[in-house]
């Protein structure tokens, strides 16, 4: 077990000033000549707006970075996004637009009565895009998990403009998370009022782009309704599954209490994570689509409660779906722990807190989607090499019992990656993933999740990123590349921080290219070919 007692994780939580252009790096190692192009990533930069604080982890105002990789050279480049939340902070000079966990204190400028009749307005929903990049069409979107996403360019890292997925589509949010097939039909999940009110999650299909060149958005459309467990209270959703054929939705206990999310928030100084609750007895209900067809099969699979972020991968094999999940134990919250003042603690401290915590663990899930009556009180899984149970109950429910993939005391195998061009969506081996130590990221760990066996790369006082994976172009094996992240080692030496890249098959040293600043954290990204 590693221990961090210098802190220098706190270099995570620290604001930066951006680039005016890209910096070079000093490489060591050999770049591949194969890789060109460029490592794109998304997180918080600026953690405070003059003398006031943001508080939670997704408060901080949204860096884009960008590694470039051209003919053995490395280039280091980033900008913060100009949203609302961003561009009104710097002009006004304090925290304009209320965050995940930092409530925005209207305008002091403001007379008596124009407060008072703000109070009315409702909430300003946050455009603060930190958290993924993806494509859509020809362009790119930086997102949170609201209405909006931000449209950037990848090349010079300006920001274009904002979208608000309201005017196309029948949601009130989408993940941080889409589904990118190969052709480039993206598809997402978000929450939305269904039937007579009742709460329901969307899943929308924006198709690649046309012949006519139109803008794909314009042609997103609701492919599938999921139905929400409790009509008032939709639960928290971060990812979701995708095979050739079906949608998987996974609904944790998390919840969302919609009459806190709506009600005046100004009148009681209120912010997102107010407006979270956990349901103690539902446990988790998963849902799956077909996917061609728009059709929900009406199988009721539950399983003890767990929290859930990211989806690892998802496929079919003979009539059974495998949901392969990075959980959280337990029906708290784990955002909980994510304010910043936890993070930033001292390594005891950091310790303490993560003992009261859900506990990490990375699981599969086997769906049986061929449900027999006379099969009641038998585990339907017949699948030889998987442990993981699904029992039918006499109430017609399936309950699920996983097969534990990945699992160690306090140590989370998180931000899963996979060679997704090739095998989203189908039957894999491999996983990467980014080794949280009481929610300190300090390893990078491939798991093969046929045999559980790992490979791990870690270094003293080091702190990496998500690990990226990008295949060889002429890979002939699953695991035929390299992988990706972005480190900062506040302790060793001059340079601050790096990327780094590792040899996908045993997760070595190929090379580093470093740079003279630090570089906060990030929480999700892409490789754009060049």
């Amino acid at each position: 077990r590693v221990e961090h007692p210098a802190g220098g994780y706190k270099k995570l939580f620290e604001t930066v000033e951006e680039l005016s252009s890209p910096l070079s790096t000093h490489v060591t190692g050999r770049i591949p000549t194969w890789l060109q192009g460029s490592l794109l990533r998304c997180g918080p930069g600026l953690f405070e707006v003059g003398a006031e604080p943001f508080y939670h982890l997704f408060d901080g105002q949204a860096l884009l970075h960008k590694f470039d990789f051209k003919e053995g050279h490395v280039t280091y480049h980033r900008r913060f996004v100009r949203t609302d939340a961003y561009v009104r902070a710097m002009t006004e000079k304090r925290i304009v637009i209320t965050e995940f966990g930092t409530y925005a204190y209207p305008d002091p400028c403001k007379n008596i009565f124009s407060r008072f009749f703000s109070y009315f307005k409702g909430v300003e929903v946050t455009d603060n895009a930190l958290v993924n990049i993806y494509p859509v069409g020809e362009d790119y979107y930086a997102c949170t998990e609201t209405n909006f996403i931000t449209k950037i360019n990848p090349d010079t890292l300006e920001t274009i403009k904002q979208v608000d997925l309201c005017k196309y589509v029948s949601v009130n949010g989408a993940t941080a998370h889409p589904h990118i097939e190969s052709d480039g039909t993206v598809y997402n999940i978000g929450n939305c009022f269904g039937k007579n009110f009742a709460l329901a999650y969307n899943i929308i299909r924006i198709p690649p782009l046309q012949a006519d060149k139109e803008d794909p958005m314009s042609k997103s459309e609701v492919v599938v309704q999921f139905p929400c467990s409790d009509r008032f209270k939709p639960s928290y959703v971060h990812s979701f599954g995708l095979t050739s054929n079906y949608i998987v939705f996974v609904e944790t206990p998390v919840k969302i209490n919609l009459l806190k999310f709506l009600s005046s928030w100004s009148l009681w100084g209120a912010n997102y994570m107010d407006c979270f609750e956990s349901n103690e007895t539902m446990g988790v209900w998963l849902h799956v689509a077909e996917k061609k067809k728009g059709r929900l099969l009406n199988i009721k699979y539950r399983t003890s409660a767990f929290n859930l972020f990211h989806h690892i991968n998802t496929y079919e094999d003979n009539g059974f779906l495998i949901v392969d999940l990075c959980t959280w134990k337990g029906f708290e919250f784990v955002y909980n722990y994510l304010y910043l003042a936890n993070l930033r603690a001292n390594w005891d401290e950091v310790k303490r807190q993560a003992q009261k915590a859900p506990q990490p663990e990375a699981r599969r899930y086997v769906l049986p989607l061929n449900i027999d009556k006379g099969d009641t009180g038998k585990n339907l899984v017949t699948l030889p090499y998987t442990t993981a149970t699904a029992t039918l109950r006499s109430d017609e429910t399936i309950w699920l019992e996983p097969e534990v993939i990945f699992s160690g005391p306090r140590h989370a195998f998180e931000f899963p990656q996979i060679n997704y061009k090739k095998y989203s969506g189908k039957p894999y081996t491999y996983a990467y993933g980014l080794g949280l130590n009481h929610f300190v990221p300090d390893r990078l760990c491939k798991l093969n999740v046929k045999t559980k066996e790992t490979w791990v790369w870690q270094e003293p006082d080091s702190y990496p990123s998500e690990p990226i994976f990008v295949s060889h172009p002429d890979a002939l094996e699953e695991d035929d590349g390299v992988v990706l992240s972005i480190v900062i080692s506040p302790g060793v030496g001059p340079k601050p921080a790096y990327l780094l890249i590792l040899d996908a098959k045993d997760m070595s040293e190929v090379a580093r290219a470093e740079v003279e600043v630090n570089i906060p954290v990030t929480f999700h990204g892409l490789f754009k070919r060049a």
